[in-house]
């Protein structure tokens, strides 16, 4: 009781109302259109619930993070996504535990609960964008090589997912905006496979519910970041 306590007090109205919503959302939707991917579900409340940390600058949610992406990989195997397979098993978990140690490292004023937020110069910008470049390429080739389904978008969501990692790192307000991007072209992803099979109508709810969520967490760091530096 005494952490459901200070959780209601950690968060506020609105957040707990955000997650709330999402939740809802999530389940409904696995209800209707689903009831077998259990996996799917697990994956969609612990992702749901990871980006509400996130949103706050809390550690914890990149650990969530970590386990989101694990069975998130599982799930895009079993479609053929080897893109998404190898872009959170071998790209985004590594990254969300990186991202750990330096939010771990970096709380602000001695708040374990709060990271400080960074900017990057725009030399550091454009190193970021070289790296996306040369990222996206390797994994056109490779993913073309394992004959990705839609291959396109699966190489994209690769880019977008790298820049949202890379500034999720370096603490960056702007992590979300990258995450928000990626969330579309999820989206777009698995309406493509929903044209073919409605249980997954659910996995394209869930990713609608992350992008507001993403969108909420990017002006939650803005906040973070005037408060910080007032």
């Amino acid at each position: 009781m005494k952490k459901v306590k200070y959780y209601m007090d950690y968060f506020s109205k609105g957040e707990i109302a955000l997650w709330s919503l999402t939740m809802i959302f999530v389940i409904g939707s696995f209800l209707i259109f689903d009831r077998e991917n259990y996996l799917m579900l697990l994956a969609s409340v612990i992702g749901g619930t990871s980006l509400i940390f996130c949103a706050k600058g809390n550690p914890f949610g990149q650990i969530l993070m970590i386990i989101f992406s694990v069975l998130y990989g599982i799930i895009s195997l079993t479609c053929a996504y080897y893109g998404e397979m190898i872009t959170y098993l071998g790209m985004t978990a590594p990254m969300a535990l990186f991202s750990l140690i330096s939010w771990i490292k970096n709380p602000y004023k001695g708040n374990k609960s709060e990271v400080t937020v960074n900017t990057i110069s725009l030399k550091e910008t454009a190193f970021m964008i070289l790296l996306s470049v040369i990222v996206t390429v390797i994994f056109y080739f490779i993913l073309k090589a394992f004959n990705t389904a839609n291959i396109a978008p699966s190489t994209l969501s690769v880019t977008t997912s790298f820049l949202a990692v890379y500034l999720t790192f370096r603490r960056s307000s702007y992590y979300a905006i990258g995450y928000a991007v990626n969330d579309i072209i999820l989206i777009v992803l698995w309406t493509m496979v929903t044209i073919d099979n409605i249980e997954y109508l659910s996995v394209v709810i869930c990713f609608i519910a992350f992008l507001i969520n993403d969108i909420y967490g990017y002006i939650s760091w803005q906040k973070m970041y005037e408060r910080q530096n007032a």
